[in-house]
């Protein structure tokens, strides 16, 4: 597999998190390391550490049904052992109230950056997703 291929497979690995609900892969692709960091398209809009994204990641996804996403237009820029990744985002679902059974569609256009460090497989060292509607 080309560093292009497994980069993008680790990408699609978070988001795929979001599918399968199986959100044990979180720890495995982001870099456990005090160097991480994360921003988010939904609240809180903070700078977060490892532990912190990983929790709201998966609170994120297991209170998401439905979910669906699409990368659009990926660049990916490779320099040694770590690489650039830029794109456009969509994201689709169902946002779910497990105290009042209710839910709300939710569709989020957006941008996302991540930069990752191979050590020795590609892992995230930082992301950001932002909304663009």
């Amino acid at each position: 597999m080309s560093d292009n291929e497994e980069i993008i497979r680790v990408i699609e690995s978070l988001f795929e998190a979001g599918i399968s609900k199986d959100t044990g892969i979180l720890r495995e692709i982001h870099l456990n390391d005090p160097k991480f960091s994360s921003f988010s398209d939904l609240p809180p809009f903070d700078l977060k550490d490892f532990q912190t994204t990983i929790e709201l990641e998966e609170l994120r996804f297991v209170s998401i049904s439905d979910y669906s996403y699409q990368i659009k237009n990926p660049k990916i820029s490779i320099f040694d052992d770590m690489a650039i990744v830029a794109m456009e985002l969509i994201q689709k679902g169902m946002l779910v109230d497990n105290r009042t059974y209710t839910g709300e569609h939710m569709e989020i256009h957006g941008r996302a950056s991540f930069v990752l460090v191979k050590t020795p497989e590609w892992k995230i060292a930082h992301f950001h997703l932002s909304r663009t509607d």
